[in-house]
Formats: structure tokens, sequence, C-alpha cells
């Protein structure tokens, strides 16, 4: 069953907030005292009632990211119930970055160290992050770049009202949680095959199993690449990315069955075939 709920996004003015806080402390931490961090569209009216030096970021544009996009869905089981979940969207968002200051060497070397700042943190730092970017609203690190611009400046500075400027373009890179899980039948642990052999004894039959299992640290996060292997049958395989791995055409009875991490960890447990599977917990 398909379920949607839409989740609480205040990214953008979390972003804000967070590049905000990274601004004022990487400036005063190199002597620029007392600078504002504004998020205003730049026009004339708007500088002429500048008091003190000012950044300000203008987010001018978003919207998705056609490299990271993604359809497919990511899976996870708890308690025998197996849900997927669509993929997040990823967000670009586009800010023209400018320096306002009385004398133009001023509003250089403003602009220069905002750029330095950006250019140090091609992931914004976790201890910056303001509101909900803070609580793991995000599906991974935030992604920050200086970007090329979209379109003409000229025609940018028209379309606002303002006195053409030096900017510079920085574009962070945002996921918005889709708020869509779909929740699968049962997860299936065992399947058999019986085959009756066409040259045996009328009643002669030969059972095969599959088995399933997860491997898990003890954090219940999944562990991937562990090298898993039945010694007394011969067969070994790997877990996948969600920690799941599969043995097929499995004989009946119970296989000792051995797991090794990359690092060398190790755990020893029992298959019971047919049964529920074995899922290991290492770490």
């Amino acid at each position: 069953m398909l379920t949607v709920e839409v989740p609480l996004n205040t990214m953008l003015a979390d972003l804000d907030e967070t590049l905000r806080g990274l601004l004022k402390d990487e400036l005063e931490r190199h002597g620029f005292e007392g600078v504002d961090i504004a998020f205003d569209a730049p026009a004339r009216e708007w500088s002429g009632q500048l008091s003190k030096p000012t950044v300000n970021m203008f987010l001018y544009d978003l919207r998705e990211s056609e490299t990271m996009r993604t359809s497919e869905w990511s899976r996870m089981t708890t308690d025998g119930r197996t849900f997927e979940g669509r993929p997040p969207m990823i967000m670009e968002c586009s800010y023209a970055v400018t320096a306002w200051t009385q004398a133009v060497e001023d509003e250089h070397r403003l602009l220069s160290q905002v750029l330095a700042i950006f250019n140090a943190y091609p992931e914004l730092p976790q201890a910056a992050l303001n509101g909900r970017l803070a609580n793991g609203s995000q599906a991974g690190p935030i992604k920050a770049r200086i970007g090329q611009g979209k379109g003409e400046k000229s025609d940018f500075w028209s379309a606002i009202g303002g006195q053409y400027k030096v900017s510079l373009d920085y574009v962070v890179r945002l996921s918005v949680d889709s708020g869509a899980k779909l929740e699968r039948g049962p997860e299936v642990r065992t399947q058999t095959v019986r085959t009756r052999l066409a040259d045996g004894p009328a009643r002669a039959v030969i059972e095969m199993h599959r088995s399933v299992g997860r491997v898990s640290n003890k954090k219940g996060e999944p562990l991937a690449n562990v090298w898993i292997t039945l010694p007394d049958v011969g067969t070994w395989t790997a877990s996948s990315a969600d920690g799941r791995f599969r043995f097929d055409r499995l004989p009946p009875g119970r296989h000792r069955l051995l797991a090794r991490t990359a690092d060398g960890k190790e755990a020893d447990a029992h298959l019971e075939v047919p049964g529920a599977g074995v899922d290991l917990v290492m770490g």
C-alpha cells in the first residue's frame, strides 16, 4: 500500500541561516567586523538604504539537478515488513552573491574573502548547519560550489532594477524528501523447489531451497560486501547495499555459516534449511 505523508520542509530558511552564520564567523575571524549578511533582491531602492558593509546573497534560481536524478526506490526491512521509499528530489539553490561598501577597493576585498570562504567548504560543515538541516533532514552531506551562472548578468540586473555589479554565483545542493512510502507484502525468507526424478523411483523427489538473511551492525545499520559462506555446501555469497544476502539451491539440513567483513571481523552461525533464514549482527 502506498502512503504519502508530506514532510515539514524549512530547508531554504534553514540554509539562509546556515550561510549567514558561516559567513559571519569566517569574516570576523579574518578581521571583517560588523558586516551584515542579507538575502534581498539587490534593487536600487534596497541598495540606497545600506548604511554598513553588506554581503548580499539573492536566491535567484531553484531547480532540480538533472545529473543527480534517480528513479531507484530505496528498500528497508523492519520486523519482517518491507518498505520502499521514493528517492528524494535533489535541488540546486543558486545565489547571486554581491558585496556592498562605500569604496570599490573595500568591496573587492570583501568579495574576495567571501569567495575564499565558499571555496574552502565543498561541503557545508556539520557544526554550521541550522534548523532541520542539522537534524538529519538531508539524504547526505550538503554539497556546495562556485557556479557558472545562468544567462547574461546584464539581463539579471535589468530584471531586478538594480545597478550592474560584479557578483559570484554560489550553488548549494539540497535533498527534498518525497514522503512517499510503499509497504510490500511480508518478506519471503525461504522458498522450496521439489523436483521428481524422471528416470528414478516413482516417489523419488529432490528438494532444493532458497534462504535469505541480513547482516547489520550493532546499531541496526546494514553492512554491505560481507563475505558469507556455507563451507559444508561449498557455496558463498556477499551482502548487498541493504545488508541482504541469499543462497539458492540449498539441500535441507543444518549448515554452518561463516561471515567475514572487509576489515576482518568474523561471525559464526548455523542456518536451518528450510527455515526462517539467519540475521547476523557484526561489529
